[in-house]
């Protein structure tokens, strides 16, 4: 198993996208399929702080209790938003991938390719038919 980390959720397309590019580069990532097993408190301040972002911009807004729970109100601190998480991981944006080169929410999923050690193996298309990475192995501008 590669250096490789990814809080992944099977369901979202641009979450396979991203775990599919990390294939393609040779690596088999850790997959954590953080709805099934959240990040602890840690965990997650460690993500957030290497990624080098607010807890806010962790905050998946789309298909979740976001608007229900009142998220957008200025008034929730950052350890609050970071409990409305542990309690609620759909409130987690994903995909996140750590590798030695960095950590980062992978949205687009081309995100990822800043970030892999080893580069892509051959051309990648994905799911939506958009091509990524050329014949080659170059990225596709």
């Amino acid at each position: 198993m590669s250096d490789i980390t990814i809080y992944h959720n099977p369901a979202c397309g641009t979450s396979r996208n991203v775990l599919a590019l990390i294939r393609n580069s040779g690596e088999h990532p850790q997959v954590v399929e953080y709805l099934k097993t959240p990040p602890d408190r840690a965990t997650l301040q460690q993500l957030i702080a290497a990624m080098g972002i607010c807890v806010r911009d962790l905050l998946r807004q789309k298909g979740t209790s976001y608007d229900e729970l009142g998220l957008a109100d200025a008034k929730w601190s950052d350890a609050q938003l970071i409990d409305f998480m542990l309690a609620h991981p759909v409130l987690i944006n994903r995909p996140i991938v750590a590798t030695p080169l960095g950590t980062r929410l992978c949205r687009p999923s081309e995100a990822v390719l800043d970030i892999l050690p080893r580069p892509q193996q051959q051309a990648f298309v994905k799911e939506d038919g958009e091509a990524v990475i050329d014949a080659k192995g170059l990225r596709v501008i």
